[in-house]
């Protein structure tokens, strides 16, 4: 309970402090202040308000909340990324604008000193040039005319020494009081990189969102194993994950699905997690086609994380009721074509500590097994190979990462799981990971479109 709370006090905080860093780019930076920044700033809080309000109340059945929710989560993301992106060509446009400013600013003249006693003043009006000094009495060079000056002299060098009234116009500002950037331009920058960011992440949804909800890619993928025996070369294996039953997602989803494996006419089918974000009260009809799915040697299902938050035990009676064997930390044996293959099964490594179901028992999949047969190990997550290697397993196929979901997200997918889509390794075993059929949060991919993945064994 404390780790919960832990957890959802800091998704809260994070989400007040993306939405801040919004409001300052998009209504602060980009608005005068006046009802327009007012109600940039009414409209920032309500959206922060609506992600932690989409996710609370589509667990609890408000499934209303789910398109815009969402929708905007993934449009905060990507305004997010691309104006982080945009800081650094802001940063130096404002700083060559800073620039450009002060050398104007220095380029203004500065009025002529006129040195004590030089008996002349600079025309700093009009030339810049130092006037001759007036002839006075009958001769330019009279000692006289020099000891004493000219009394309207006399009256300008009292008046420039003079104290300026209060209040009064002193002239233009010196060089140091002006500002070192004109406002206006700093507005326009700050309005271009707002909507420039704006239309990019508006585009870059409304792909992901057309590509997420479109049909799934079939990718065909060939693995050789070297205990693969002869006869079984070719065996195949429709593997599918992470369709993720639930707000937006529902039968018909299920019946695409189901309708593009059975035309594959393929050999044995995986799925491989994920499969639920819902009661079988709520998901219960969407599930049903799974019944209808075909293949010669049998299909099968392994737990992945969003079953234990959906009720575990309820969905593996469920499955098993629609025809597909749930392997948990259990194996099968594939007798085909006269070869012989352990197909094994092992429970989400997320089932440890919950109390729900078994935690991942690798020993009990995989152990006491004949070494010479080639064995497929089912498990959500791809992490799993590092446990799975330690017991010889040929190849893993698994989901779990939706292959990133949104660019570039999949960067920081790398850093928990080794292989985040395609064939990889860890440690000698072979790890296939497919995208996913469906989606989790936003109904959006970019980079990682949904995929049914036909994996095609070979014989050495």
């Amino acid at each position: 309970m404390l780790a919960m709370a832990t957890f959802v006090g800091f998704a809260v905080l994070v989400t007040a402090l993306i939405h801040l860093y919004l409001w300052k780019r998009l209504v602060r930076d980009t608005t005068r202040p006046g009802r327009w920044r007012k109600a940039g700033g009414v409209a920032a809080l309500l959206l922060a308000l609506l992600v932690p309000a989409t996710m609370v109340g589509t667990r609890n059945g408000s499934y209303w909340l789910a398109w815009p929710g969402y929708l905007w989560l993934a449009l905060m993301f990507y305004l997010l990324v691309l104006l982080l992106v945009l800081e650094v060509p802001v940063a130096v446009a404002k700083l060559v604008l800073r620039r450009r400013e002060r050398a104007a600013t220095g380029a203004v003249g500065e009025p002529a000193v006129v040195p004590a006693g030089g008996g002349g003043r600079a025309d700093t009006a009009t030339t810049g040039h130092v006037a001759e000094p007036a002839a006075i009495g009958p001769s330019a060079t009279s000692p006289v005319a020099l000891a004493e000056p000219p009394a309207a002299a006399v009256e300008a060098e009292s008046a420039g020494s003079a104290e300026p009234p209060v209040g009064g116009d002193s002239g233009p500002p010196a060089a140091g009081d002006r500002p070192d950037h004109d406002p206006s331009r700093r507005l326009l920058l700050a309005r271009g990189a707002a909507i420039f960011a704006g239309l990019t992440a508006a585009g870059v949804t409304g792909y992901g969102v057309r590509t997420a909800i479109g049909p799934p890619r079939l990718d065909r993928v060939r693995i050789p194993l070297a205990k693969l025996p002869r006869g079984m070369d070719g065996l195949r294996i429709a593997t599918v994950s992470d369709i993720h039953l639930g707000p937006l997602r529902g039968r018909a989803h299920t019946e695409r699905i189901v309708a593009m494996i059975n035309r594959l006419d393929a050999d044995l089918v995986a799925v491989v997690g994920d499969l639920v974000d819902g009661s079988v009260a709520e998901l219960g009809a969407a599930a049903e086609p799974l019944r209808d799915l075909r293949s010669r040697y049998g299909s099968f299902f392994v737990t992945g994380n969003h079953e234990y938050y959906s009720g575990v035990e309820e969905w593996v009676r469920e499955v098993d009721r629609l025809g597909l064997r749930v392997l948990q930390n259990e194996r099968q044996e594939i007798r085909a074509r006269g070869g012989v293959l352990d197909l094994a099964g092992v429970n989400d490594v997320t089932a440890a500590g919950t109390g729900l179901a078994a935690p991942a028992d690798y020993a009990a999949a995989l152990g006491d097994r004949d070494p010479s047969r080639p064995v497929v190990l089912l498990a959500h997550q791809p992490v799993a190979a590092q446990e799975a290697a330690k017991f010889g397993v040929d190849l893993q196929l698994s989901g779990h990462t939706h292959g990133g979901q949104m660019v570039p997200f999949n960067l920081l997918v790398k850093l928990q799981q080794p292989v985040v889509s395609g064939l990889g390794e860890v440690d000698g075993t072979k790890v296939y990971v497919t995208n996913g059929a469906g989606f989790w949060g936003p109904p959006v991919r970019v980079g990682a479109p949904p995929q049914v993945t036909l994996v095609e064994l070979r014989a050495p």
